[in-house]
């Protein structure tokens, strides 16, 4: 696995986190799933040969982190709210400079 690699990092902080707080049921089960998918997909797309591959799974990631996010703010808290948006921050970055080094198609004559 990619060393030195913060977002991710930051993913897997977030995972404990939300697996800590005591919540029962469906939304517990959600929350995990879907903090667990932000550290994976970004653990996957870091392996991905092609930029274009990176940025589906970074998207991904940044679409899980959004669900954990929403669950995040239904049950108030604010702790891990606070890594979430750090994390975004990073997932966002991360794809902002991705895109910068794809090339640019030519359009057609």
């Amino acid at each position: 696995m990619k060393t030195n690699f913060r977002t991710l990092e930051l993913a897997k902080a977030l995972y404990k986190q939300c697996n800590s707080l005591s919540l029962k049921g469906a939304i517990r089960d959600q929350l995990e799933r879907a903090s667990l998918s932000v550290y994976l997909n970004l653990a996957e797309g870091s392996g991905k040969l092609t930029l274009k591959d990176k940025n589906r799974f970074y998207g991904i990631a940044l679409g899980s982190l959004r669900e954990t996010q929403a669950i995040l703010d239904l049950v108030d808290a604010t702790t891990e709210m606070k890594l979430a948006d750090n994390v975004g921050a990073s997932i966002w970055c991360l794809i902002r400079s991705q895109s910068a080094r794809l090339p640019v198609a030519e359009p057609a004559p």
